[in-house]
């Protein structure tokens, strides 16, 4: 099954279960970030130099990895959020593709090495999720917001305490991205979209490595 059909179907049960006054609140509030995304880092653009905690309690400086060869860099709200693990475990099956190609895969999510840690058990990934304190890199790649009052009203009620999960008093996460990144830090692709409820297929990041190698190879 496809990452999209995985998403689709869970997104069909979901709206059965929330009803329609809450989906129209969720839709509002994602098409309201649009202008957000539109100013998101883009190809072409340099990804940020940064250095982040990972899940095993170390650091990983991103700058030393493009060094080295292309980066798949994909950013996602937290282990929390059902849509983000189906992604986390789509990227995971096609780790070995991506490796292939002389690549490294990253997650980031702004939630504390404790919460990455347990991410990365439940879902059996062979990747670093890295921990963005305080949405520095969010930041810099311009898709970090703070969550509407009727937003945080929401996710209290579904349990949701994203302050004492990211170990920050804002309300606030990053839309979900996927950059690709080629070696020396260029942004190769980009993919930002406010609907949370979509992602990247991992078989984009994989085409646009491998026409990165194929330039490489020219």
């Amino acid at each position: 099954m496809s990452l999209q059909t995985e998403l689709e179907t869970f997104k069909a049960s979901w709206l059965e279960r929330i009803g329609p006054e809450v989906a129209k609140l969720v839709d509002d509030d994602n098409a309201a970030l649009q202008s957000l995304a539109d100013r998101s880092l883009k190809e072409g653009a340099q990804f940020p130099a940064m250095t982040l905690g990972n899940d095993r309690r170390g650091e990983t400086d991103l700058t030393s990895l493009v060094a080295e060869g292309p980066l798949v860099v994909v950013f996602y709200r937290g282990g929390w959020c059902p849509y983000c693990n189906l992604e986390l475990r789509a990227y995971q099956g096609r780790l070995a593709e991506i490796e292939g190609l002389g690549a490294r895969l990253v997650a980031v999510s702004p939630e504390t090495p404790d919460h990455t840690s347990s991410t990365v058990a439940n879902n059996a990934l062979g990747f670093e999720v890295l921990s963005d304190a305080k949405g520095r890199l969010a930041d810099a790649t311009g898709i970090r917001f703070e969550l509407s009052p009727e937003i945080r009203e929401l996710y209290r009620k579904f349990g949701h305490d994203l302050p004492a999960r990211n170990g920050d008093d804002i309300w606030s996460l990053p839309m979900p991205a996927v950059y690709v990144v080629e070696q020396g830090g260029r942004i190769a692709h980009a993919s930002v979209d406010p609907d949370y409820r979509k992602r990247l297929d991992p078989a984009i990041a994989i085409a646009v490595l491998n026409d990165l190698k194929k330039a490489r190879a020219a």
